[in-house]
Protein backbone atom coordinates (compact mmCIF):
# COMPACT_ATOMS: atom_id res chain seq x y z
CA UNK A 1 0.00 0.00 0.00
CA UNK A 2 1.42 3.55 -1.00
CA UNK A 3 0.95 6.01 1.91
CA UNK A 4 -0.27 8.92 1.00
CA UNK A 5 -2.38 7.71 -2.16
CA UNK A 6 -4.28 5.86 -0.78
CA UNK A 7 -8.40 7.40 0.48
CA UNK A 8 -9.33 6.76 4.04
CA UNK A 9 -12.29 5.52 2.95
CA UNK A 10 -12.81 1.89 1.85
CA UNK A 11 -14.38 1.39 -1.79
CA UNK A 12 -14.60 -1.21 -4.11
CA UNK A 13 -14.85 -0.48 -8.19
CA UNK A 14 -16.27 -2.83 -10.64
CA UNK A 15 -15.61 -3.15 -13.79
CA UNK A 16 -18.25 -4.74 -16.08
CA UNK A 17 -16.93 -5.67 -19.19
CA UNK A 18 -16.68 -8.86 -21.66
CA UNK A 19 -13.84 -7.75 -23.17
CA UNK A 20 -11.47 -7.13 -20.24
CA UNK A 21 -8.08 -8.87 -20.84
CA UNK A 22 -6.27 -8.51 -17.43
CA UNK A 23 -3.20 -9.81 -19.11
CA UNK A 24 -2.91 -6.91 -21.69
CA UNK A 25 -0.11 -4.33 -20.25
CA UNK A 26 -2.71 -1.03 -20.61
CA UNK A 27 -5.09 -3.19 -18.54
CA UNK A 28 -2.55 -3.88 -16.47
CA UNK A 29 -1.16 -0.25 -16.27
CA UNK A 30 -5.05 0.98 -15.93
CA UNK A 31 -5.88 -1.18 -13.00
CA UNK A 32 -2.86 -0.32 -11.03
CA UNK A 33 -3.71 3.35 -11.60
CA UNK A 34 -7.23 2.71 -10.15
CA UNK A 35 -6.29 0.76 -7.19
CA UNK A 36 -4.63 4.83 -6.07
CA UNK A 37 -8.36 5.48 -5.49
CA UNK A 38 -10.00 2.49 -4.88
CA UNK A 39 -9.49 -0.40 -1.89
CA UNK A 40 -9.92 -3.28 -4.71
CA UNK A 41 -11.17 -3.99 -8.09
CA UNK A 42 -13.83 -6.79 -9.07
CA UNK A 43 -13.54 -7.68 -12.82
CA UNK A 44 -16.97 -9.19 -13.61
CA UNK A 45 -17.58 -10.33 -17.56
CA UNK A 46 -21.84 -10.00 -17.27
CA UNK A 47 -23.88 -8.06 -15.41
CA UNK A 48 -25.13 -10.97 -13.51
CA UNK A 49 -21.71 -11.35 -11.81
CA UNK A 50 -22.26 -7.02 -11.16
CA UNK A 51 -25.67 -8.05 -9.40
CA UNK A 52 -24.60 -10.39 -7.66
CA UNK A 53 -21.58 -8.86 -5.79
CA UNK A 54 -23.38 -5.83 -5.06
CA UNK A 55 -26.02 -7.35 -3.17
CA UNK A 56 -23.48 -9.44 -1.07
CA UNK A 57 -21.36 -6.67 0.25
CA UNK A 58 -20.94 -5.58 3.41
CA UNK A 59 -20.31 -1.96 4.17
CA UNK A 60 -18.42 -0.74 1.41
CA UNK A 61 -19.74 1.68 -0.81
CA UNK A 62 -19.29 0.78 -4.41
CA UNK A 63 -18.53 2.31 -7.78
CA UNK A 64 -19.52 0.63 -11.10
CA UNK A 65 -17.54 1.25 -14.88
CA UNK A 66 -19.87 -0.75 -17.53
CA UNK A 67 -19.57 -1.14 -20.51
CA UNK A 68 -22.09 0.80 -23.27
CA UNK A 69 -23.87 -2.16 -24.14
CA UNK A 70 -24.03 -4.28 -20.68
CA UNK A 71 -24.43 -0.74 -18.73
CA UNK A 72 -27.78 -0.16 -20.56
CA UNK A 73 -29.12 -3.34 -18.93
CA UNK A 74 -27.34 -3.43 -15.68
CA UNK A 75 -27.96 0.26 -14.85
CA UNK A 76 -31.67 -0.25 -14.36
CA UNK A 77 -30.72 -3.41 -11.93
CA UNK A 78 -28.79 -1.67 -9.53
CA UNK A 79 -28.96 2.19 -10.23
CA UNK A 80 -31.20 2.38 -6.76
CA UNK A 81 -28.49 0.02 -4.77
CA UNK A 82 -27.62 2.59 -1.57
CA UNK A 83 -24.22 0.77 -1.44
CA UNK A 84 -23.62 1.79 -5.22
CA UNK A 85 -22.07 5.51 -5.13
CA UNK A 86 -21.48 6.10 -9.18
CA UNK A 87 -21.92 4.29 -12.33
CA UNK A 88 -19.35 5.47 -15.25
CA UNK A 89 -19.95 3.90 -18.60
CA UNK A 90 -16.93 3.53 -20.66
CA UNK A 91 -17.26 2.61 -24.36
CA UNK A 92 -16.16 4.04 -27.93
CA UNK A 93 -19.65 5.13 -29.08
CA UNK A 94 -20.37 8.35 -26.32
CA UNK A 95 -22.76 9.70 -28.54
CA UNK A 96 -25.07 5.92 -28.61
CA UNK A 97 -24.83 5.91 -24.90
CA UNK A 98 -25.64 9.48 -23.84
CA UNK A 99 -29.19 9.26 -24.73
CA UNK A 100 -30.10 6.73 -22.08
CA UNK A 101 -27.26 7.21 -19.96
CA UNK A 102 -28.34 11.01 -18.76
CA UNK A 103 -32.24 9.22 -17.13
CA UNK A 104 -29.90 8.18 -14.37
CA UNK A 105 -28.33 10.45 -11.82
CA UNK A 106 -25.94 7.73 -10.63
CA UNK A 107 -24.31 7.87 -14.11
CA UNK A 108 -21.24 10.18 -13.58
CA UNK A 109 -21.25 10.86 -17.21
CA UNK A 110 -20.23 8.38 -20.93
CA UNK A 111 -16.56 8.27 -21.14
CA UNK A 112 -14.38 7.31 -24.15
CA UNK A 113 -10.60 7.88 -22.43
CA UNK A 114 -10.11 5.68 -18.96
CA UNK A 115 -7.76 8.62 -17.66
CA UNK A 116 -11.27 10.99 -17.67
CA UNK A 117 -13.08 8.00 -15.82
CA UNK A 118 -9.64 8.20 -13.11
CA UNK A 119 -9.77 12.03 -12.86
CA UNK A 120 -13.94 11.75 -11.83
CA UNK A 121 -13.54 8.80 -9.64
CA UNK A 122 -10.97 10.89 -7.70
CA UNK A 123 -12.59 13.71 -7.53
CA UNK A 124 -16.04 11.88 -6.50
CA UNK A 125 -14.21 9.87 -3.96
CA UNK A 126 -12.71 12.71 -2.50
CA UNK A 127 -16.09 15.07 -2.07
CA UNK A 128 -17.62 11.86 -0.68
CA UNK A 129 -15.06 10.93 1.91
CA UNK A 130 -14.85 14.86 2.60
CA UNK A 131 -18.75 14.43 3.03
CA UNK A 132 -18.40 11.28 5.71
CA UNK A 133 -16.52 13.27 7.99
CA UNK A 134 -18.47 13.76 11.35
CA UNK A 135 -18.08 16.90 12.82
CA UNK A 136 -19.42 18.97 15.60
CA UNK A 137 -19.36 22.75 16.97
CA UNK A 138 -18.30 23.91 20.01
CA UNK A 139 -19.97 26.92 20.87
CA UNK A 140 -17.72 29.97 21.37
CA UNK A 141 -17.69 31.24 24.91
CA UNK A 142 -18.05 34.67 26.17
CA UNK A 143 -16.46 36.26 29.24
CA UNK A 144 -20.12 36.60 30.87
CA UNK A 145 -20.83 32.60 30.49
CA UNK A 146 -17.86 31.67 31.45
CA UNK A 147 -17.89 29.15 34.93
CA UNK A 148 -17.51 30.12 37.91
CA UNK A 149 -15.77 26.80 39.12
CA UNK A 150 -12.76 25.56 38.00
CA UNK A 151 -14.42 22.01 36.98
CA UNK A 152 -17.15 23.77 34.97
CA UNK A 153 -14.04 25.51 33.16
CA UNK A 154 -12.37 22.59 32.11
CA UNK A 155 -15.01 21.20 30.92
CA UNK A 156 -16.38 21.67 27.18
CA UNK A 157 -20.14 21.86 26.43
CA UNK A 158 -22.34 18.98 25.23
Amino acid sequence: MQSGHRLFQSYLLIWVDSNIDKTNKDCKNTLEKLHDVVTEIIICRDSEQCVEILNSMGDEKAFVISSGSLGQYLVPRIHWLPKLYAIYIFCSCKERHEAWAKEWPKIQGVFTLIDQIYESLKKNTREWNRDAIAMSFVPKRSSTSIASNEKEKEQLPA
